[in-house]
């Protein structure tokens, strides 16, 4: 892994990112993100439906984005508790963002969490799926708001 850390255009995303680097402990990362699992807010249930559902996960994962001034708000949850963490990974990274700000993060961050090389494939995979969905929403966004870019 690579000691230059990208900007990702989200202060916050970078901050994580910093944070989870900080250690080459495996387990320390996989804590953290455990950590972010657990301060996730529940997801109401009118949410868990196939609309919002992350295709591609083998977990149940669900996101749900919401545009307040100009700013998309995050809700989400997975039954699986690092799958659940990746998310909540996500949605503190983009706290803040706008949708034009969400659609342009490079997923090339990915990377920079020092995470990808303990994932299974498929947990990888639903990450970028998730982040994907994420992106696709926030573009949808874009049409409903003037000052989004």
């Amino acid at each position: 892994m690579s000691d230059i850390l990208t900007s990702t255009g989200s202060e916050k995303l970078d901050n994580i990112l910093k944070r989870l680097r900080r250690t080459n402990d495996v387990k320390r990362r996989y804590e953290y993100i455990l950590w972010l699992a657990k301060k996730l807010e529940p997801l109401p249930l009118e949410f868990r439906q196939d609309i919002f559902k992350v295709k591609g996960c083998v977990s149940n994962v669900y996101i749900v984005a919401e545009l307040k001034g100009g700013i998309v708000h995050w809700q989400g949850d997975s039954d699986a508790q690092i799958t659940k963490g990746l998310l909540a990974l996500l949605i503190e990274g983009f706290k803040g963002l706008t949708p034009g700000q969400v659609v342009n993060i490079d997923p090339a961050f990915i990377t920079q969490t020092g995470l990808q090389a303990n994932l299974t494939p498929s947990r990888a995979n639903g990450f970028l799926n998730i982040l994907k969905m994420m992106q696709a929403q926030s573009l949808s966004l874009i049409d409903f708001c003037s000052n989004c870019q």
